[in-house]
């Protein structure tokens, strides 16, 4: 993602994250695919899934959430249907602990 492109993120915990990224020169882009989890026969998109981020230089989706972990079952049914669906793509979920870390990281570095 070009620095200067402006992008309207779902959460403030994605922007946080996009900061983050830019900081450390990480390359990304949000939201840039949409994976169909389970269709019907006549290819009805019954569920699906569209990470936050893709970073292209680690050819790695990562899905950011700041949900209390009790809350987050119905995401990481998700991310374990699309590892299940497509197993050479890599993903990984972010949760708020790991944001939080990221971010203290950053400011101390900052």
């Amino acid at each position: 993602m070009a620095p200067h492109e402006v992008v309207a993120f779902a959460h403030e915990a994605e922007r946080e994250v996009a900061a983050l990224f830019d900081f450390y020169g990480v390359a990304w882009a949000y939201e840039p695919r949409t994976f169909v989890l389970r269709a019907d026969d006549d290819g009805t998109v019954r569920a699906a899934f569209t990470p936050d981020f893709h970073l292209p230089d680690f050819d790695l989706y990562v899905e950011v959430t700041t949900l209390e972990q009790r809350l987050v079952t119905r995401k990481n049914r998700k991310v374990r249907q699309l590892r299940e669906r497509y197993p050479h793509i890599r993903v990984k979920v972010l949760y708020k602990r790991d944001v939080e870390h990221l971010a203290s990281r950053f400011a101390a570095e900052g």
